[in-house]
Order: structure tokens, then sequence, then C-alpha cells
């Protein structure tokens, strides 16, 4: 059986750690790893999870030894990762029981290196477990295919259900950049030939925080995103311009399920 680096950040995150961890704790897949890296919390993550790892060799908790951002905690579980695949979940999401074993048999099946899954939307004060999770109408469908120009001009994979074949793409780290590294790794990812394969079936529960305004969190990533274009990906002008317009507006979309 495959091995699978499961890569989660940590800020304090408390309050929804614990589901986020058992949810990869339960996966019918039980092959992996759970690389967890602190990013100098100030409550009581850390103790949370040393005590998972008491109870299951699986965890493996790291602190950083300073504030870096989301980034570069994932970089650091990443650089520890001994897995055939490296996978991505944040602290506050949750993996549905399948979703490894899932996705593993569609990524051997379809020779895909980055595969990608649907995924369910909740609300913030969701309190149950990936166990307890009732299917709801609030899907962010997968495509079927994406390549390096489609991504440009959407962000098509969650970052929650991502997976990449370290066999065949080698250990891959997010850019140091303060937001958006891990749109930039798919892209770079992509950039060198391997296009993306998605799975339709939802294997995945995002934690939807409700902002004030339904585009203050997407309009602020704007400039993240014409860094991205412009810095990271070398674009002129004009193709950064195209790409950010069309960006916004797929985001704005997806932010209304």
């Amino acid at each position: 059986m495959p091995l699978v680096s499961v890569v989660m950040p940590v800020y304090n995150s408390a309050a929804t750690l614990g589901a986020a961890i058992r949810s990869v704790l339960t996966q019918t897949h039980s092959d992996l790893e759970l690389l967890v890296t602190d990013d100098k919390s100030s409550d009581s993550s850390m103790d949370l999870l040393m005590e998972f790892a008491r109870h299951d060799k699986r965890v493996l908790p790291e602190s950083a030894s300073e504030r870096g951002g989301a980034g570069r905690a994932r970089n650091l579980a990443i650089e520890r990762a001994r897995g055939d695949y490296v996978a991505f979940l944040d602290s506050d999401d949750m993996w549905l029981p399948e979703k490894t074993e899932r996705q593993i048999e569609f990524a051997a099946a379809g020779d895909a290196p980055l595969t990608f899954t649907s995924y369910y939307k909740m609300d913030a004060d969701y309190d149950g477990e990936s166990t307890d999770f009732i299917p709801n109408g609030r899907i962010v469908r997968a495509r079927e295919h994406v390549d390096y120009r489609a991504m440009l001009v959407q962000d098509h994979i969650g970052a929650l259900t991502a997976m990449y074949d370290r066999n065949v793409l080698g250990t891959r780290l997010m850019p140091e950049m303060r937001k958006r590294q891990d749109y930039a790794l798919w892209l770079s990812i992509m950039r060198d030939g391997a296009d993306a394969r998605g799975l339709p079936e939802p294997l995945a529960v995002y934690r939807s925080h409700q902002a004030a305004s339904l585009s203050s969190n997407k309009l602020s990533l704007v400039p993240y995103n014409w860094a991205l274009y412009r810095e990271h990906e070398r674009l002129s002008v004009p193709r950064s311009t195209l790409a950010l317009s069309g960006a916004v507006w797929h985001s704005l979309r997806k932010r209304r399920i």
C-alpha cells in the first residue's frame, strides 16, 4: 500500500483541530503519516497535537522555530515527508473517510501525478465529525481536467483535496509567498508539464468562514494574485490583467455556493 504524507499547518486552531486530525486518522486507507507544523500558536493547539501523537504514532507534530505563515509551515512538513503521495488538509477542514483510498485509486488508474476532488462546504460553526457529516447541496465540483492555461484564469484545485505523486514529481515545495502559495505550487507543477485530473466525487469538507461582505475576502487577494502572475509566473501585463479578471469573477461565483 502506498504511504500518504498528509501536510497540515496549524495556528491557534484548537477549536477545530481535533475534528480535522480525526478525519485523517479514520481514513479507510490507513497507511499514512500526518505531518503537522504548529506555527507558534498561543492557544492549546500544540498540547492537543502532542496528545494525539501519544496515542497514534502516525501523528508527527513539529513546532516552527518562528512564525512564518501557512506556506512556510506547510513546507516544513513537506520536507519531512516520506510518502509516495503528498496530500494537504488545513486544521479547520475535514476529509470524508474514503477520501484517500478513492483518490489513490483514481490517480493510479488515470496515471495522474496531480489530482484533486470535489468537496462540500459547511458553515463555520459546524461542530461535528467527518463521520457525522450529512451530504448537502453545497458542492464545489471538480473539473475533469485542468491544464496550465485554464489554471491561470481560475484556481480549480481546492487545497484540502490536492494530492501529488512524489515518485513522479519529486518533492515539491510551495514558493515563499505571503499568500496564494498553494495556487503557486499547482501552477509550477503544471508549468512543468503535468496537467491535473479532478475526481467528481465530493470527498472533503471545507469550513466556510463568512465575511461581512460577500466579496471582501476574495477582493483582498487581488494584489497577491497580481504578484503571483507578474513575479512568479512572469506574465506580461495584458496576460496578467486577463488572468486576474477571470480569477476574480470565478472566485466570486464559487463564494456563493
